[in-house]
Formats: structure tokens, C-alpha cells, sequence
């Protein structure tokens, strides 16, 4: 194997920042500024190796989703104006590149953190894409971004065990959705229950660990919880791989969910993710930008969670 780079990955797209839904759309292109001016104001972006995010093919993009989904999604991207894919989810004329960037990231970090190029990569991207299914785009979400890269890994190296690991405020539908047959990927998510999307509290199984939380749930009683309900089944699968939804919305000042984290939480479970990789992943992660719609908590716990894999490199 190569020697791996003393840099992590960062890897993002201008296009990324053009995909917008309409005005005063939460899921805006000034997330991802705010996470790119954050990274660059906390001396991180100038130590990580940027790469601009290659578009995800389809046949890449089927390896997770439907293939008649995939060629809906290619045939409705506008020329002008929006297409409306579900209530919270639309396209302009960037949206098809940007998600196709945005899934193409993840499976880029993969490779690279395969081959030993680097030894992590955060995926500074949007849209973000744990709520898009088999067959449906919905929250935001247009392809799975998590889920084509862990099937990619699963597909190009022969991996038997990824874990994807979910943050997020929100349940992780979508990734549930097209894992929850295949026991090669373990999904462990956190989220605010009950709560958008409504679902994962009652649908775990050996290799789905749901870890719902009430509203206003803080720091002490999210990492006792996370303690109880991910690590030890971490421990027993095992992962050659973890790939991170990295969500921010559970952040106690972002305007669209009630939870209580504050920065010293994504650093917590940073470093406690990069622990189990180091175990059994050869310290192999990558991470994708989810949710966070409070701008300056969005950036702020972006650094701290991008902090933490910088340190490890």
C-alpha cells in the first residue's frame, strides 16, 4: 500500500455552492460557505490536500439507488427555473452536477483513503443525501452520498464490513432504506425522536443501531447513549471502513430541531470514531456533510469536527 499522506483529504466543488431550491430555502449555498470560510479561518483548509470532487457515474449511483430513479433524476433536471421533486426538494440547472459531485466526493474520499493516498477526507459538499432512498429523493436529499460510497467500497475492494456513522439530527431514512437488508453495512445513528422523518426508532436489527433521542437532550446524556448503543456493536463488526454523515443540526442553536450539542461533542465523537478506525480500519474514514442550518454553529462545529481528523494525519 502507499504511503499514506500526512494531509487529509478535502474534498468539495464550486458547482456545490450553485444547487439552490428557491429563496429562504434552509438547505442554501451559504452552508457550504460557511463550512469552506470556517475550515479556511481555522487554519485548517491550508492543511489538508483540496481536490475538486469528480461527478459520481451511474453506474456508480446505481450501486445504491434504482436505476429507473437514477435516469428520473437525470431526465428531470431543468434547463430554467426549478424541478420539484418532493415538497422539501427541488433543482435548479446546477442540481444534477452538484449531486452527482456531491455522491462522486464520497466515493473519491473512499478510493483515496483505499489506496493510502490519504488517510481521511472530509467531503465539503451539498446536497446532502442521508434521507434520499432506494428510489426517492425527500429532505433536501438527492442521491445517498454515504450510500453510494460504501457500496463502491464494498464493490471496487472487496469490503465485508462498513460502517456508516450518522450524527445528524435527523434519522438517517434513506441509508437505512438501502442498507437495512445488507448485513456488510452497519448503520449507527443518532437523532432527535419523535422528529422528521418520523422513522428508525422501532426498525433497528443486528446491524441497524437506532439511537433516538428525546428533545433537549445534551452533552452528557447524547455521549452516554452513544457510549451504550454504537460502540460496543462497533466493536463487534469490526468495520474496514467508516464513512461519517456529518450532520450539525443537532448543534443546541441551530433553528430547525431541539437538541443540545455544542462543538466539544462533534470533537467527543470524532475522536472516538477515529479510535475504533484506528482499531479496525487501518484508520480509514470518510466523512460527508449532512445537515446544519444555524451558520455560525455550522461552521464552527465543522472545524471542530474537521479538527479532529486533521490531528490524526
Amino acid at each position: 500500500m502507499p504511503q499514506s499522506n500526512t494531509k487529509s483529504a478535502l474534498i468539495t466543488h464550486a458547482v456545490c455552492l450553485q444547487h439552490e431550491m428557491g429563496p429562504h430555502h434552509p438547505e442554501s449555498p451559504s452552508r457550504l460557505h460557511a463550512v469552506l470560510n470556517a475550515l479556511e479561518n481555522a487554519g485548517l483548509a491550508k492543511q489538508m490536500q483540496r481536490i475538486d470532487a469528480p461527478p459520481a457515474s451511474e453506474a456508480a449511483l446505481v450501486l445504491a439507488h434504482d436505476a429507473d430513479y437514477v435516469a428520473s433524476i437525470f431526465a428531470a433536471a431543468p434547463t430554467h427555473d426549478y424541478a420539484y421533486l418532493d415538497p422539501d426538494t427541488s433543482m435548479n440547472i446546477y442540481s444534477l452536477e452538484a449531486a452527482r459531485r456531491a455522491a462522486g466526493a464520497v466515493v473519491e474520499g473512499v478510493d483515496r483513503v483505499m489506496s493510502g493516498a490519504n488517510r481521511n477526507a472530509f467531503c465539503a459538499v451539498r446536497p446532502c443525501g442521508h434521507h434520499a432512498t432506494y428510489d426517492h429523493a425527500m429532505g433536501f436529499c438527492i442521491f445517498n452520498n454515504v450510500a453510494v460510497g460504501a457500496r463502491h467500497a464494498i464493490e471496487a475492494y472487496g469490503l465485508e464490513r462498513v460502517a456508516i456513522l450518522d450524527f445528524d439530527v435527523h434519522h438517517g431514512n434513506g441509508t437505512e432504506d438501502i442498507f437495512h437488508d445488507d448485513e456488510r453495512v452497519m448503520l449507527c445513528s443518532s437523532f432527535q425522536h419523535p422528529y422528521y422523518p418520523g422513522t428508525g426508532a422501532d426498525t433497528g436489527n443486528n446491524h441497524i443501531i437506532p439511537t433516538p433521542l428525546a428533545a433537549r437532550t445534551g452533552s452528557a446524556a447524547f455521549r452516554r447513549a452513544i457510549a451504550a448503543s454504537w460502540f460496543p456493536a462497533l466493536h463487534d463488526f469490526k468495520p474496514e471502513l467508516i464513512i461519517i454523515s456529518a450532520g450539525f443540526d443537532a448543534h443546541r442553536d441551530d433553528p430547525l430541531a431541539y437538541l443540545d450539542l455544542v462543538e466539544d461533542d462533534y470533537v467527543w465523537i470524532t475522536q472516538e470514531i477515529l479510535k475504533i478506525a484506528d482499531l479496525y480500519a487501518e484508520g480509514r474514514v470518510v466523512s460527508a456533510l449532512e445537515g446544519g442550518y444555524n451558520l455560525t454553529a455550522l461552521g464552527a462545529s465543522a472545524a471542530a469536527h474537521v479538527g479532529v481528523l486533521v490531528a490524526q494525519t
